[in-house]
Formats: C-alpha cells, sequence, structure tokens
C-alpha cells in the first residue's frame, strides 16, 4: 500500500491538470482497503475514489484523502448458462484491458467499448458507453467496501439502476463504498452492433463483409484514434458532455430548422442528439476562449475545443482546470442561446 501526505495529482488526471491533494493511498487488496477504512478519522474527510483519472478536471486542492485502487485480476468464473461467461476483474484494472482479453479469448459484448480510457471500477460508477452499447450491458454484480464498516456489499445489476452515464454510485451512494471487483456477463456466441457511428462504412472500406469481433474492436480502436487526442500529446477526459435527450416535440422543432440534424432514437417520446454537433454549429471547433472571454484560435488558447472532435475539451499547455470551466460554461451558453438545448459535462468536476 502507497500512502502520501501532500501529494500532487498532476500524473494521476488525463487532463494534465497539476493539483495537490492532503492525502493519497493506493491499495492493492481488498484486505488493505478494509484495514484503511477501518483506520480513517474524521481529520482524513473528506475521500475521494480516483480511477485512473480520466473522467476528472481538477480545479483546486483536494483538502482530503485520495484512495487509488490497485486491485488487478481477471478470473473467468463458472456460469450455468452454458452460452455465457462471467470475467470477476479487480477494480483497478485497466477496463480496456478486460476488452482485449475478452475479445482474443472468445467472449463477446464488450467489443464495442474499446479503447475507453479508464478503469474497471469506473465503468461501474459511470456506465460508460460508445458505439451502441454501455458497460450496463454487460455488469453482472459489482462488489465494494462500505466506507464506514469496511464490510462487504455485492449488488446486482439491477440495484445500481443504470442510466445513461449515471447509477447509484454517482447518486445516492456517493461516497458511501469503494468498489472492490466487477464481474461482467460476456456471451460465447458473436452478436455483432454495427449500427451505430460510421462503423459499417469503415468495414466496407476495408472489404470486411463479415467481420468478427477482433475486427470490430480494430475499426473502433481506428476510429477514435484518428478523432480523439492522446492525452500524453493534448490533456483531455475523451468526451467532455453527455448527448443531450431532447423530448419528442423539442426534437421536431429542430429538425425542422436543421434538417440535416444527427439523431439517435430514444423511444416514441424521446430522441438523442449528439452534444458534439450542437457545439461544432455553434462554431467552437478547433476554438477557445480569448483572455477577454471571447472565441478564439484554440492555437493561441491554453484550453481549446478538439479540431476534429467538438465533444473533446482540450489542454493546450499550461491550463488550469479554471481555463477548462470557464471554456465549457462558454460552450454551454452558446448552445442553449442557438438551440434551447442544455448541455451537461459527462467530466466530474472537483
Amino acid at each position: 500500500m502507497t500512502d502520501i501526505k501532500d501529494y500532487n495529482l498532476l500524473n494521476n488526471n488525463t487532463f494534465g491538470i497539476s493539483e495537490d491533494c492532503r492525502r493519497f493511498v493506493q491499495f492493492d487488496t481488498v484486505g488493505e482497503l478494509r484495514s484503511l477504512l477501518i483506520s480513517l478519522t474524521p481529520a482524513d474527510s473528506p475521500l475521494l475514489v480516483m480511477g485512473g483519472g480520466s473522467n476528472l478536471l481538477l480545479t483546486k486542492r483536494f483538502e482530503g484523502t485520495v484512495l487509488r485502487s490497485n486491485i488487478k485480476g481477471i478470473e473467468v468464473m463458472e456460469c450455468e448458462d452454458s452460452d455465457s461467461v462471467f470475467l470477476r476483474c479487480g477494480s483497478g484494472e485497466c477496463f480496456d484491458d478486460v476488452v482485449a482479453y475478452s475479445v482474443e479469448h472468445g467472449y463477446y459484448g464488450a467489443e464495442n467499448l474499446s479503447i475507453i480510457p479508464g478503469d474497471v471500477g469506473a465503468s461501474a460508477v459511470q456506465n460508460i458507453g460508445a458505439y451502441g452499447c454501455e458497460a450496463k450491458d454487460i455488469i453482472h454484480k459489482v462488489e465494494a467496501l462500505d466506507v464506514c464498516t469496511g464490510e462487504t456489499a455485492v449488488f446486482s445489476n439491477e440495484e445500481c439502476r443504470y442510466g445513461y452515464r449515471h447509477s447509484r454510485f454517482k447518486g445516492e451512494w456517493k461516497g458511501k463504498y469503494v468498489i472492490t471487483h466487477v464481474t461482467y456477463k460476456l456471451s460465447k456466441n458473436f452478436v455483432p452492433h454495427l449500427e451505430y457511428g460510421n462503423i459499417i462504412a469503415e468495414l466496407d472500406k476495408r472489404g470486411i463483409t463479415n467481420p468478427d469481433a477482433k475486427d470490430v474492436r480494430k475499426v473502433i480502436i481506428d476510429i477514435r484514434n484518428a478523432k480523439l487526442p492522446d492525452p500524453k500529446v493534448e490533456g483531455n477526459a475523451g468526451s467532455f458532455f453527455m448527448n443531450p435527450v431532447a423530448s419528442k416535440e423539442k426534437f421536431l422543432s429542430l429538425l425542422s430548422d436543421y434538417p440535416s440534424m444527427p439523431h439517435y432514437h430514444i423511444d416514441e417520446d424521446h430522441e438523442k442528439i449528439p452534444a458534439g454537433w450542437l457545439i461544432e454549429q455553434c462554431g467552437w471547433k478547433g476554438c477557445g476562449l480569448s483572455s477577454e472571454g471571447n472565441m478564439a484560435d484554440g492555437a493561441e488558447c491554453k484550453a481549446a475545443v478538439h479540431s476534429k472532435q467538438a465533444l473533446v475539451l482540450v489542454n493546450k499547455g499550461g491550463a488550469t482546470g479554471a481555463d477548462i470551466v470557464a471554456l465549457s460554461d462558454a460552450i454551454r451558453r452558446s448552445v442553449r442561446e442557438k438551440f434551447g438545448v442544455d448541455i451537461y459535462p459527462e467530466v466530474n468536476f472537483l
């Protein structure tokens, strides 16, 4: 176990923001975590459970204790259903390593979630998603320790009440539990999900008419790498905003003004509109904020909207959390004024 006072979190967040925390503790086993929780005092509060820092924006020093899971392991569990398999994974495992392991071993259902940054534990908190699939589609159960007692708690998928980028761990359970393991239920039969984004077009371009899971994973990785910046080059947290869900009435009104507006059907009463498209229509792609607070060329700004993907905000070098927040606020105002639609950050502010 690692236990450091006045720890700098620069290397623990993909935005590349330099902020300290009062105490940083990384635990390697469930036993270490349990002992730590039992030993905590009011002086250690507040607590923050941090994964890979890929969905976090630091805006100030954290006057509390950061807990970081380093619990590893991918264990194949017995399953009564002969067509399925359970993978029990440590919360500190890289989620994409789990996806790679699954595809390599012929376990299917996670391939569309390829190369999403972050740890296994975060997948169960955030309900990460991409290309028409979400973590909730494969999560079977979540194991955690109660922060107050150190006792083990096990939750079924249904008990977590997953929604779009949401779970009870982000809501009423926030701060109550620390996730130690997540068990995913995968299929031994491959059923491709290709209808979202430009997966089919990319497969066609490569002459692949009957793709397997490895083909789908490779295409998704290539698509994401082509449009998303490398955090090691430009700090970012991937998709910064959630896609708004509009009522049917609002959607039809917008569609009459913007006939080519992309959208995704949710149900009879709701449609999802890509936040990136809304932001791009407002002129923010490749732009940032000037010192006067006006839209400016992103090349001249410390924080900017990525030039290839309007859904991504980037640290061009030396940006603070406050710089990213100011840019986010300006973008949200523009979208609200132009479309009458509110967009909300997917990234958590600290």
